[in-house]
């Protein structure tokens, strides 16, 4: 098994951070991506990925300064968790989430908490996995999203998405809206170029809504800050891939939306 690393401010200038590594079109993206950890880190995030040049590492921090729409406080709030191709099936999931667990519990913090589908949610972390190593379900939305917790004290407050992004409240525009950070590498090249071709060639208004600071993404009217798509009001995917044109039309189709601007 490969050994595990954290990224400090000081390693992550000469360190890859495992998404999009030899994706040159997202090149500008994983840059933004590095500008995004290495303030991050100021705030206490946490970056760890296996020592090779793969897709498997977590990234987490407190989610009093996370960038979610969660009222969560003293715990830790895990974003991206990727284990990928033949590395899956090793116990590097297991080992990555047993070093979270490791550093809340010498935060003192009351368990660790994280934001996913109900179903598995293209760039979110998989809830059946997640609930075999001990998390529960403590909220859930009618778009199909959910709250997981994995509890080291019982007695602390149980999180909550906060009602804005529950409801998705806010949304109406006719034609596509986007909401998007560049926590992602793959966010910023897709939705302003493959997205904006996309919109274009449909004829479709577009709106993008970049969110560029923690109190932007906290006040989201959805509860994936990475990316979300919408369409004439309704919430379609958390899928970065439905901004390309081979994509856009299967995965709004899906939704069975009204599809008349």
């Amino acid at each position: 098994m490969m050994d595990i690393v954290s990224l400090d401010a000081t390693k992550i200038e000469n360190e890859h951070i495992c998404c999009a590594i030899s994706d040159k079109k997202c090149s500008q993206g994983y840059l933004l991506k590095k500008d995004w950890l290495k303030r991050e880190l100021a705030n206490g995030y946490i970056f760890r990925r296996i020592d090779a040049r793969a897709k498997v590492f977590i990234e987490y921090g407190p989610a009093e300064k996370g960038w979610a729409p969660l009222h969560a406080p003293n715990y830790l709030l895990i974003n991206c968790f990727w284990v990928s191709g033949h590395y899956k099936g090793q116990g590097y999931g297991k080992k990555l989430l047993a070093l979270a667990i490791e550093d809340a519990k010498a935060q003192g913090k009351d368990g660790l908490v994280t934001i996913a589908g109900l179903t598995k949610l293209p760039f979110m972390s998989d809830t059946k996995w997640l609930i075999k190593q001990g998390f529960k379900v403590c909220d859930t939305t009618e778009s199909g999203f959910c709250v997981l917790v994995y509890h080291l004290n019982e007695t602390g407050v149980t999180p909550q998405l906060l009602e804005k992004a529950k409801k998705m409240a806010g949304v109406h525009q006719k034609g596509i809206v986007v909401y998007y950070s560049n926590r992602c590498p793959f966010t910023e090249y897709h939705v302003r170029t493959s997205l904006t071709e996309t919109a274009n060639k449909r004829q479709l208004p577009l709106e993008i809504r970049q969110l560029k600071t923690m109190e932007e993404a906290q006040s989201a009217p959805t509860p994936a800050t990475i990316f979300s798509l919408f369409v004439n009001g309704q919430f379609i995917s958390t899928d970065i891939s439905s901004c390309m044109d081979s994509r856009f039309d299967k995965i709004v189709a899906k939704s069975k939306i009204d599809e008349s601007i």
